[in-house]
């Protein structure tokens, strides 16, 4: 559509945003002056759903009331209390209700996935990330290569920009799948950079690894809630996420992980097990069934019973994703919010910051990744000390993430506005 830097403009698209509801959903920060803060800090920590208030507080009165009972209480028990959250999350995700599990977080959850998907041999050794990955992907890869005796020095491979260039072409990623095919042993992307906001072409990526019969896993952490995924139609063979960014779930919340229905149903993999992996039929008969038989799902991997406090929140967040008919309309408002922010930066014209974002909006998900040539630190303390609540990543990069769910177009202009005088 036409932009137009006019603040009624602005009003006006908020005034027909069918999603603007939403917003009323959500606490929103107060500032100094008593007034919300623009909060485009979604991608770090997504904002408090009003309704997850009373779902924790409803599973603290049934630990108060019934103790250990609670685990099998009418309403939402707690010793099936996963079940709870796995279709709306299947939804979000693109995927059938076995491949979805709830548990853990993300980095635990990548060792779990890595544990069965990373099985190196001497010709086939090498895993495939993008740089920079997330710190704590590059940790626990590095490590689990560590782990098999081998050199990460040697065993892994980075897709890189092009020199002056800020985010990786997908043909680049396609040719280094192709070139190192045969020593390729993993494929293990980020489905949204973290540091960029490049949204990967996941299933032209997945389709080039599963082609060479190489594994292929993303981290979804900065994608789910982000961006519509279909993981069981791209062929995807595994995924892990949080839940404490797009999906609102709160700080520390739980993550998940999805595994491929035609490895999820193979019980015969190898991974590392825990109870609550176990068949649900002979796991309380604990020591009289020493043996691990893993359900014949994404359960198979789960290792410990529900982390009750830290799901309930996400079944509040999970509601109003349905309740805003799931990722399709919010991803086509997600688009025009960021695609004014865009319109509005380039009418700045400042030559004091670049945005590093991909340009088209199918390589990106709501976030703009803005550079700044000139004291970035002092420019993010400006934004701060404006009510903008963004975040800022070493050496010079501020990260700014307008979400469909709360976000809306006047406080994009306001930023906007901020921006032009301030710069």
């Amino acid at each position: 559509m036409t932009f137009s830097v006019d603040e009624q403009f602005a009003l006006q698209l908020d005034t027909e945003d069918p999603l603007r509801v939403f917003r009323n959903k959500f606490h929103l920060p107060l500032g100094k002056d008593g007034e919300p803060l623009i909060y485009f800090a979604g991608n770090s920590l997504g904002l408090m759903p009003k309704s997850a208030r009373a779902i924790v507080a409803e599973e603290l009165d049934n630990w108060a009331k019934l103790g250990v009972d609670a685990h099998h209480a009418t309403g939402t028990p707690w010793y099936t209390y996963h079940e709870a959250v796995r279709e709306p999350t299947a939804r979000l995700v693109g995927a059938k209700p076995l491949e979805v599990i709830c548990m853990n977080s993300l980095t635990v959850n990548l060792h779990l996935m890595m544990a069965t998907f990373y099985r190196p041999t001497k010709s086939r050794f090498k895993i495939l990330m993008e740089e920079p990955a997330f710190p704590s992907d590059t940790y626990a890869i590095k490590t689990q290569i560590a782990h098999h005796g081998l050199d990460p020095n040697d065993a892994l491979t980075l897709a890189r920009p092009r020199k002056n260039e800020f985010t990786i072409r997908a043909e680049d990623i396609i040719d280094l799948i192709e070139k190192e095919a045969d020593q390729l042993a993993l494929v293990m992307l980020a489905g949204v950079n973290f540091f960029t906001g490049q949204l990967f072409d996941i299933e032209k990526i997945t389709a080039a690894a599963r082609k060479r019969d190489i594994v292929v896993g993303f981290d979804l952490a900065h994608a789910i809630g982000n961006v519509p995924l279909s993981l069981h139609d791209w062929n995807v063979d595994f995924a892990v996420w949080c839940s404490y960014k797009y999906l609102n779930a709160g700080p520390g919340a739980v993550g998940g992980a999805f595994v491929h229905e035609r490895h999820a149903t193979n019980t015969k993999l190898p991974r590392l097990a825990g109870w609550f992996g176990n068949d649900p039929n002979t796991r309380f008969r604990l020591h009289l069934e020493p043996e691990f038989i893993p359900v014949a799902s994404a359960d198979g991997w789960q290792i410990s019973n529900p982390p009750i406090f830290s799901m309930a929140p996400l079944r509040a967040s999970l509601a109003i994703f349905d309740d805003a008919g799931g990722m399709e309309p919010l991803r086509a408002k997600s688009v025009r919010l960021t695609g004014y922010l865009e319109f509005l930066l380039a009418e700045i014209g400042s030559k004091k910051f670049t945005v590093i974002t991909p340009r088209n909006p199918g390589a990106r998900g709501c976030q703009l990744s803005i550079l700044a040539h000139e004291h970035p630190k002092e420019l993010l303390k400006e934004l701060e000390a404006c009510g903008v609540k963004c975040d800022f990543r070493e050496p010079n990069v501020i990260r700014v993430a307008p979400t469909p769910l709360y976000n809306t177009f006047h406080e994009v202009w306001r930023f906007a506005r901020i921006l032009t005088e301030h710069r």
